[in-house]
């Protein structure tokens, strides 16, 4: 556990949080009689911890993003292949406590167990040191995960566009690499969008995606704007 404790970099003040955090409701039901209690009571608190968290950080850091796209680059964050990638950091999987039968059929590597895991050492965390110290922990590991956090944002304007232009039968959407300018290590991307071989916006990027993604808004914007009329 200390090792662990050194990978979170927090210290638990009652180590019994941590302890039931990494019990599998298997261990505890072949442990019962010695009064083993699974981790899933954390990980419901865990979970909304979490959610909370980064919900704050995402409404203050993004003041003009509606409340459509706040929610799907919050999935986009908590979803269980980025928690998956949160206990391969902290090499979770090491330290669970399984039943036998688990154990031996690949519990360890199991996505789903070691998501839910990840959501009980939060809510450890948050209960053994407060919100902040939650809030610290989600930071350093999950908010920091930019890419995972512009996959959402990028889904958000093109799936939108997608989602308006196939109100319409036969309508196809086409994205086309304009240009390149700038130096390698600070290249900006031109991208536009096409409708149905019509050009219906274009927007500027420091990737690919993003220049996509800024295509995409302004797509929306000119459709919008249309059907307005």
């Amino acid at each position: 556990m200390k090792k662990l404790q050194e990978i979170l970099g927090y210290t638990f003040h009652n180590p019994r949080l941590l302890h039931n955090a990494l019990t599998h409701s298997s261990y505890a039901n072949e442990n019962r009689t010695a009064g083993e209690t699974s981790n899933e009571r954390l990980e419901f608190l865990g979970d909304s911890v979490l959610g909370m968290v980064v919900a704050d950080y995402l409404y203050r850091g993004h003041p003009n993003m509606p409340e459509g796209e706040l929610t799907r680059t919050r999935a986009a964050l908590v979803c269980e292949d980025s928690l998956v990638e949160v206990a391969r950091k902290w090499n979770l999987g090491t330290y669970l406590r399984l039943g036998k039968g688990e154990d031996a059929g690949g519990g360890r590597q199991r996505p789903s167990i070691r998501a839910d895991a990840v959501e009980a050492v939060i809510a450890a965390v948050y209960l053994d040191g407060g919100v902040d110290s939650a809030r610290n922990l989600i930071t350093r590991f999950i908010l920091t995960n930019n890419d995972r956090e512009q996959d959402g944002l990028d889904r958000d304007y093109k799936t939108a566009l997608q989602e308006l232009v196939q109100r319409e039968s036969g309508r196809v959407l086409e994205y086309r690499l304009m240009g390149e300018n700038g130096p390698d290590h600070a290249k900006i991307f031109t991208v536009a969008v096409y409708l149905n071989g019509t050009s219906i916006g274009s927007g500027e990027g420091r990737s690919k995606k993003e220049a996509e993604q800024a295509a995409a808004r302004a797509g929306i914007q000119r459709l919008t704007e249309a059907e307005g009329k």
